[in-house]
């Protein structure tokens, strides 16, 4: 399974039009970002504390759910 970055990478866009769009586009600037992990409970520790640039966690949930459901084989 590849990982949660990984994933979230291929929602970038320059003209962001939602929240996740917005999300990957931040976390690609964030070099401390556990870009290996595809595990839930380690990313959203490190975004509770260090993703400001997330409005609400409820963004990084919905992107996680689309992970899950696209990735799982």
């Amino acid at each position: 399974m590849k990982s949660f970055y990984h994933y979230l990478m291929n929602h970038r866009h320059p003209k962001p039009k939602d929240a996740i769009n917005e999300f990957a586009n931040h976390a690609y600037l964030d070099h401390g970002f556990p870009k290996t992990s595809n595990h839930y409970d380690e990313i959203s520790s490190y975004l509770e504390l260090n993703g400001d640039y997330l409005s609400s966690m409820t963004t990084f949930d919905e992107a996680w759910e689309k992970y899950i459901s696209e990735t799982k084989q």
